[in-house]
């Protein structure tokens, strides 16, 4: 059965018919609250709550942790990208931990940054260790992760794309938002995961909507890659990507073949000149709201509501 475990500056959290029961435990990290399970069960149990309204939530990953996300890994985005689904090679890059922020917390696009984008992911959050050579199939897979958070995973297009630069693109401070919830669930519900739909609103527009389903490479394969060479720890977090609907799409195939003529300066030149008129991209106060649950409601990670800022 499920358990949402919620995260304040000083205290945790579990969630109940009733409310949020603190959790009577010394855990900083996550790690440390997902090794207590007696007071995890105990709050549970508790029937003394708050309204979950009253508390002002923070990223129930704490950090530091290791941040690991799958790129182009949803059919979907993938043909959007202009991109065969079938040929898409199952690959990784890294995210500074330092990018997470809360499920409420603005996001701050730097002062350099014209393209902000914007990603809603369902993030594993590892339980078990999982040192490289652990072999990982698709029976065993649930055994290492705890449960999963919303994320998003903002993108400053215009760093990532002529640098191919991942790391710095998706790592400045804010451009992970986490939670609200960290909802933990046992091997069977982790088994429903195609089952989740992500959801991302700007303003109030829809602009994704799918169910995991659409994955290329699920869990257990992804895992099963890491593993390889990357060793997971409790507490770090796997993104497992997006699907169709951020503001970055491939041009029209005849418009990249007479693009793919020109210099690459050139090419590059034009290409932004064009994503800069794209009404998508994140402006100053656009409010993104990102939510994944089944659509029977049996599985919900909450929503995250944050607000877009430019720094001065």
């Amino acid at each position: 059965m499920s358990v949402s475990v919620l995260r304040t500056a000083d205290a945790w959290y579990a969630v109940t018919p009733s409310g949020a029961a603190r959790i009577d435990t010394t855990a900083t990290t996550t790690a440390q609250l997902l090794a207590d399970r007696p007071a995890l069960a105990a709050a549970v149990a508790s029937p003394r709550t708050v309204a979950v309204a009253s508390l002002r939530l923070v990223s129930p990953v704490t950090v530091p942790c290791r941040v690991v996300a799958q790129m182009t890994n949803y059919a979907s985005h993938a043909a959007d990208a202009g991109l065969n689904p079938a040929t898409v090679p199952l690959t990784f890059f890294r995210k500074a931990s330092g990018s997470i922020s809360g499920p409420y917390d603005d996001v701050v696009r730097p002062a350099h940054v014209r393209l902000l984008d914007y990603e809603v992911e369902i993030g594993l959050v590892i339980g078990r260790e999982l040192p490289v050579g652990t072999p990982v199939t698709p029976e065993n897979w649930t055994d290492h992760v705890a449960g999963l958070v919303v994320a998003n995973d903002v993108s400053a297009r215009d760093v990532q794309l002529p640098k191919t630069q991942f790391y710095e693109s998706k790592s400045y401070p804010t451009f992970t938002p986490v939670g609200p919830a960290l909802v933990l669930l046992d091997a069977d519900e982790l088994k429903r995961l195609t089952d989740l739909r992500l959801r991302l609103r700007v303003d109030g527009e829809l602009r994704q909507d799918m169910t995991a389903a659409d994955m290329i490479y699920r869990p257990a394969e992804a895992l099963a890659a890491l593993s390889r060479f990357q060793r997971l720890d409790p507490g770090d977090l796997v993104l497992t990507g997006t699907p169709v609907g951020t503001a970055l799409s491939a041009p029209p195939r005849p418009v990249r073949m007479i693009a793919s003529l020109l210099p690459t300066a050139t090419r590059w030149k034009l290409f932004f000149r064009g994503q800069e008129r794209n009404p998508r991209y994140l402006r100053n106060g656009a409010v993104v709201q990102a939510g994944i649950a089944t659509d029977d409601g049996a599985i919900d990670l909450g929503t995250q509501r944050t607000v877009v800022r430019h720094a001065r």
